[in-house]
């Protein structure tokens, strides 16, 4: 088992992100966002990257900050549009940008299966509409179902509140949102956290993401973002 590095800043952390890659980025909006790892992604430069995210970015801070720069080729989300997501939307119209809709239970179902080793499962949400369209569907007890296929990444970005210096993290309230699933379905996953307290701190009871699934964590300031919406 690898042990997790605890490095010392944002930069170090995303050192070796390559061109090309799949990043689950946490966060729910603006809560459990990793802002300050997004930032050290758009100055060490990686592009033509594919997003994993529950929406596509929210003013111009964050994962909005990062297509902004022109190095997102693709977006998977849930919610691509809302008052605050203008960047996304003029790339989108622009043709700048891919993107994948997929629903949000079904996004967090194919990271878990993802990290759970699961190949594929039947799911009945989204039968009927445009989003099915190309996959494989079964009646099973009379109920329609589509199959769907795990979602992996090569890197997760995501924000926990605490590590210890085993890289176990826990969670502030809405901030355990997407990070946990994403942990488990990257290659390497990166955490941003607000403190680093010595093994043995934590109380295993609390622990959400066990170090196994956590490869770099580094500790940062907490910043609060708030977005004033559309221009």
């Amino acid at each position: 088992m690898a042990k997790t590095s605890i490095l010392e800043t944002a930069d170090e952390a995303v050192a070796g992100i390559e061109d090309g890659s799949t990043v689950l980025v946490g966060g729910f909006g603006l809560a459990g966002m990793p802002f300050d790892l997004i930032d050290a992604l758009i100055r060490q430069g990686a592009k033509d990257l594919t997003i994993v995210a529950n929406n596509a970015g929210n003013g111009e801070v964050g994962l909005a900050a990062l297509l902004k720069a022109g190095r997102v080729r693709k977006v998977l989300c849930s919610f691509p549009r809302q008052v605050d997501s203008y960047v996304f939307d003029e790339l989108y119209r622009a043709g700048e940008i891919e993107l994948e809709v997929v629903p949000q239970g079904n996004l967090a179902e194919r990271m878990r299966a993802a990290g759970a080793g699961i190949g594929a499962f039947f799911c009945p949400t989204a039968v009927g509409t445009p989003l099915v369209e190309g996959k494989e569907q079964r009646t099973i007890d009379g109920r329609d179902y589509v199959l769907e296929y795990p979602i992996k990444g090569d890197y997760a970005l995501i924000a926990a509140h605490t590590a210890d210096r085993l890289g176990n993290l826990v969670y502030r309230k809405t901030a355990r949102n997407f990070g946990p699933v994403m942990a488990t379905a990257a290659t390497t996953t990166i955490a941003q956290v607000s403190n680093v307290v010595p093994t043995g701190e934590l109380d295993p009871e609390a622990v959400v993401t066990p170090s196994i699934y956590v490869d770099r964590v580094v500790q940062v300031e907490a910043r609060h973002y708030t977005v004033q919406g559309a221009r």
